[in-house]
């Protein structure tokens, strides 16, 4: 008899132990046995008023989904968020997520992470990984569109013109998902018509000070400028400084467009400054922490998740901003 009730206490100790590294193998472990969520989150930086603001919300919703939040800022540069990821992975979180800085050299991290059993969202920008299977979705905005959305306001703005229709291009960070991506899209709705014409394109690492930098640099090289296209609000921003210094007036002798539709954007939007701005919400903390618990739990997610957005004219810029939460 005691040698039956000795076996089946090593049977249910056995049964215990393999039930605890099932867990943490997992999803990490970092946190499995009290039953809470840890998410490392690595972030491109602190570059923008968007970034600001997107930093916020996953910062708040990880409070208030109560999951625990490891947070890195990666100051633009790639070699720091694949060692914060790294980081991670030794302290086994549960759950991985990082807004890439550019889009490529994200494979050999991954797989490390793959192999560990920890799950990877990606936030607000993609990777160009051929294997889908590294990460287990990509919750952002649809960056192509907004570019065709920018491009398509601006085709309807000119569609009774004949005169050719200089466009200068502030880009973000070179070799960022939504540089590419923004860039594709505008220059899709506006290659059919040979009047509108990409005089000069250059980054400006989505910064207000680079926007101006550039700006006043587009200025000099090129005199007869009709339209800026920023990739960002804070890169138009700072051309406007640019474009005040040069005693031209924004939003008449030179049209903007930009994307983000952040407050500071809104208020320009607003002052006629800006003519159109597309809208891309940083606000995606409570979409990715309700993706982190259904991964964790291994439930089937959708591998693109794409955020609700729209577009701002000046008027409908005045009726928004009292009410802007960013």
């Amino acid at each position: 008899m005691l040698k039956r009730i000795s076996a089946l206490m090593l049977a249910g100790l056995t049964a215990l132990a393999v039930a605890g590294c099932g867990s943490s193998s997992g999803g990490g472990g970092a946190s499995a046995g009290d039953g809470t969520i840890t998410m490392g989150f690595s972030q491109v930086g602190a570059e923008s008023g968007w970034r600001t603001a997107n930093t916020k919300s996953v910062q708040d919703s990880a409070k208030t989904a109560g999951i625990t939040l490891k947070f890195s800022d990666a100051q633009q540069k790639q070699e720091n968020q694949i060692k914060a990821i790294r980081s991670y992975i030794q302290q086994k979180v549960d759950v991985i997520a990082f807004s890439p800085v550019v889009e490529s050299g994200w494979d050999t991290v991954l797989k490390e992470a793959k192999n560990a059993k920890i799950p990877v969202i990606l936030t607000d920008r993609a990777v160009d990984s051929k294997d889908t299977s590294l990460y287990k979705t990509f919750l952002g905005s649809d960056f192509v569109e907004e570019g065709k959305k920018a491009g398509k306001w601006l085709v309807d703005e000119y569609k009774d013109s004949k005169d050719p229709v200089n466009i200068v291009e502030l880009q973000g960070t070179t070799g960022s998902a939504p540089a590419n991506d923004r860039k594709a899209g505008f220059q899709e709705e506006i290659k059919a018509d040979p009047k509108f014409k990409i005089v000069a394109s250059q980054t400006g690492d989505f910064t207000r000070a680079k926007g101006k930098e550039v700006m006043e640099a587009f200025l000099k090289s090129t005199p007869d400028i009709d339209v800026l296209f920023a990739h960002n609000d804070d890169m138009g921003l700072g051309a406007i400084e640019a474009i005040e210094g040069a005693g031209k007036v924004p939003g008449k002798d030179i049209k903007i467009i930009t994307i983000d539709a952040v407050k500071d954007g809104m208020q320009a939007l607003s002052d006629g400054k800006i003519n159109y701005i597309v809208e891309c919400s940083p606000l995606l903390g409570p979409q990715l922490m309700d993706l982190a618990k259904k991964v964790v739990k291994n439930e089937t997610v959708p591998t693109r998740v794409v955020t609700e957005e729209t577009v701002f004219n000046q008027e409908q810029a005045k009726a928004a901003l009292p009410n802007r939460q960013y």
